[in-house]
């Protein structure tokens, strides 16, 4: 079904078409191309971070960052409950176990839970900043600290939120914040994190390229197509950051007295507007026949079939995936947009 309002659209209103088509043009465009490694200095720069290392995707991202940090069999690493379940199976492609942390009221990992789950085998921490809310990285710091761990920050959903773990691992898919169509990077200020990432992303060749490979590393690379799209993205990252929060202003203001919803916490950056709704699935259907689009909340990770405990119905993040759904959060859409969307919802409440 086509949506007048989809959940999300790139905006490609920038030097997209320029950059990409003079990567064509040089024939320049695998891995080897000059964007990738201009895009990797933009982006790192922007975050005020030492070093980036682009890949295929934000999953491929997280495998790098936990591989180079030493996670393999017999090792436990923390995530959230409430996530998309890339982040749990990122822990699992390099053979480790993850281990779940409810969330809190604001839908990011509960930091006063993370203790209780930490044991002899567990090597990382990764929180998840979810739908652009930054998660309690001072508490979660502390922890990691006092115990002798690393902390990978999942931060695909919030460009704009300034890294301060280990490794920040992006995502560049077509919804996100900023977007290269597929693509991932990890941002580190570590030379030798940043350096076994790099490495284990293009096969572990050797600096000789002889076709001896030492280790088991991957096909991670980003084209250099890719990267031109996403330089260009950066290079609008404050515009597209500043017009997002106008939408989340827009929406706050609209929806804050409707009868049936519940307004999230404030977000860093906007991902995603999230909110709960009564009657939710009859909202859905009503807001679908008015051509917007609209999603659900992550389910629980305890509910996933390969994680399956039943202690999921008690969890807070099943609470919110009950009746959680987020709205169409794109950079182009306009006031006049949001209050046709807003329109909508408030006819669905006022007839009953």
């Amino acid at each position: 079904m086509g949506y007048e309002y989809p959940v999300s659209q790139p905006w490609l209103e920038g030097r997209e078409l320029e950059y990409v088509t003079e990567a064509v043009g040089s024939g320049w465009i695998s891995s080897q191309g000059p964007a990738v490694k201009r895009f990797e200095e933009a982006f790192a720069g922007y975050n005020d971070v030492a070093h980036g290392v682009a890949c295929s995707s934000g999953t491929t991202a997280l495998t790098l960052a936990l591989r180079a940090l030493g996670v393999g069999p017999g090792d436990e690493v923390i995530v959230p409950e409430f996530t998309m379940i890339a982040t749990a199976w990122a822990v699992e492609y390099v053979g480790g176990t993850p281990v779940f942390v409810d969330c809190g009221d604001d839908l990011t990992i509960d930091a006063a839970r993370i203790e209780e789950k930490i044991t002899p085998r567990t090597k990382v921490i990764m929180p998840v900043h979810v739908y652009g809310r930054r998660c309690d990285m001072d508490a979660i710091m502390d922890i990691a600290f006092q115990y002798g761990l690393r902390v990978v920050e999942d931060s695909a959903e919030a460009h704009g939120v300034r890294p301060v773990a280990d490794i920040a691992c992006f995502s560049l898919f077509a919804n996100k914040i900023i977007t290269s169509g597929e693509g991932g990077i990890c941002l580190t200020d570590d030379p030798w994190l940043a350096g076994q990432m790099a490495h284990l992303r293009g096969m572990a060749f050797s600096s000789e390229h002889n076709f001896l490979h030492k280790k088991l590393a991957y096909n991670f690379r980003m084209t250099n197509m890719q990267a031109a799209v996403a330089l260009a993205q950066v290079e609008r990252l404050d515009e597209i950051l500043a017009r997002r929060r106008d939408i989340e202003k827009r929406y706050d203001e609209g929806l804050r007295d409707i009868p049936g919803i519940t307004l999230m916490p404030p977000r860093e950056v906007l991902w995603m507007y999230d909110l709960r709704a009564e009657r939710r699935e009859e909202l859905r259907r009503f807001l679908a026949e008015a051509g917007i689009e609209t999603r659900l909340f992550f389910k629980p990770m305890s509910r996933q079939p390969g994680y399956l405990d039943p202690v999921w119905p008690t969890l807070n993040a099943h609470r919110f995936a009950e009746d959680g759904l987020y709205l169409p959060t794109y950079t182009q859409l306009t006031a006049a947009d949001q209050e046709r969307i807003v329109g909508a919802i408030r006819e669905f409440y006022a007839a009953g």
